[in-house]
């Protein structure tokens, strides 16, 4: 629809710009793998997975959006970052 098209391009821009972010994290969590490996850390530390889950949800809120949404969300991305950083702690 005509009606929606600037709207719709707007929405990949944005989405474009979220996948290059989520590809920063994810070289940023690769590198701290390496590290945790290094000095025999353990890939999941609980407070601080919750910890950035209730910083983002807090930050969300505070510009409105729906902070269950963003714990749902960061919720998925740790479990991944976690399983990756797994993978590469196990990997010798």
């Amino acid at each position: 629809m005509k009606l929606l098209e600037e709207h719709r391009r707007q929405i990949d821009l944005i989405d474009n710009q979220i996948i290059d972010l989520l590809t920063k994290r994810m070289e940023i969590i690769n590198a701290v793998a390496t590290l945790k490996k290094q000095h025999n850390i353990p890939a999941i530390l609980p407070d601080r997975v919750e910890e950035v889950i209730e910083r983002c949800a807090a930050r969300a809120e505070s510009q409105g959006i729906d902070a269950s949404l963003v714990r749902c969300l960061y919720t998925i991305l740790i479990d991944h970052a976690c399983d990756t950083e797994e993978r590469i702690i196990q990997n010798t």
